[in-house]
């Protein structure tokens, strides 16, 4: 059989992807101290890594597949297949500052540093993402042209322009201002960190999330792209479950028409006539965003509602299209 190597991410994505590993597969294991993770599907070889570096190692084909943020997709460069969006791991890469700063954007204090000739630090572990986003603002088109902002690490600088500086960072970016910077470029869920270290967010670079990605030759590779693209059913499944509710609930014949018309199920719900003459048991699928307003409807039509979160809902004839396409 194929094997397809996958890496998942250690760190602040660790337990939202351990989750839903865990409702895409029957059997998640992980031995102490150990990196490497075991499926029910022996085919699989999962290995934790730093999100940081899977993009690269799986445009590298090091790895066929492996799980990371939408912002180090962005940030390596690295020429992958995003093939999912898991919805877990949402945050913003932000530009904040020292809160009794009197800028409103990074392009205005680009413009106070340049006049005053000053130099303007930045702190980010997002290099390329904080260089490209600097050299878009119109201040910095205005007093620098196209030069490259100086890329400052402990073992190595480039870039022209010495006058703004993105200094490398090594975790605690938002602790860094204003002593060692005078701006960072940082990811947030809510801004509580960044506001408890009197910082304010000026702003919003993007937004990102954790995705699926795969490696372009594998996905050539018939037998490869065949388990890549289980791999990519049972996760498709998981993501969706968590946005449904599975109901069951019996309902008078008299009742039938109102009750069908008041639900939205993801496919036409199944109806079987019950024991009592006259009773029918329905079953179907509802979004969670409307539960609560059949509550009131469903309480004067029907009768015996129970409610179950679905582990997995797999939408074959979307994949089955997809690897057609």
């Amino acid at each position: 059989m194929t094997k397809i190597k996958f890496a998942i991410p250690k760190g602040s994505l660790e337990e939202a992807t351990f989750n839903l590993l865990e409702r895409s597969w029957t059997k998640v294991q992980r031995k102490s101290r150990t990196y490497r993770v075991t499926l029910d599907d022996p085919d699989i070889t999962v290995k934790m890594l730093r999100p940081q570096e899977i993009p690269t190692f799986v445009s590298d084909g090091l790895y066929d597949v492996g799980i990371t943020g939408k912002d180090w997709i962005a940030e390596t460069k690295a020429d992958v297949e995003p093939i999912l969006d898991l919805e877990i791991g949402k945050i913003k890469l932000v530009i904040a500052i020292p809160d009794n700063y009197k800028f409103k954007s990074l392009d205005e204090m680009v413009a106070a540093y340049a006049k005053q000739k000053r130099i303007l630090r930045i702190s980010s572990e997002y290099l390329t993402t904080a260089s490209k986003f600097i050299k878009q603002l119109k201040s910095y088109k205005k007093f620098y042209g196209t030069k490259d902002p100086q890329v400052v690490t402990p073992w190595l600088r480039f870039g022209t322009n010495k006058n703004v500086q993105i200094h490398l960072s090594f975790g605690a970016t938002e602790a860094k201002p204003p002593d060692a910077v005078d701006a960072i470029m940082d990811v947030t869920e809510t801004g509580t960190t960044l506001g408890q270290n009197q910082l304010k967010i000026v702003d919003i670079v993007k937004e990102s999330s954790a995705h699926l990605i795969a490696n372009k030759s594998s996905l050539r590779d018939k037998a490869k792209r065949e388990k890549i693209y289980d791999i990519l059913t049972v996760m498709r499944g998981a993501v969706q479950g968590k946005k449904y509710l599975h109901i069951y609930l019996n309902v008078e014949e008299k009742n039938m028409q109102k009750l069908l018309t008041s639900l939205p199920s993801l496919k036409r719900p199944t109806v079987s006539p019950l024991s009592t003459k006259g009773w029918y048991g329905v079953n179907t699928i509802v979004p969670k965003s409307e539960f609560h307003k059949m509550i009131p409807k469903l309480r004067k039509i029907a009768q015996g509602l129970v409610v179950h979160e679905p582990r997995q809902i797999l939408e074959l004839e979307e994949i089955k299209r997809d690897e057609e396409n």
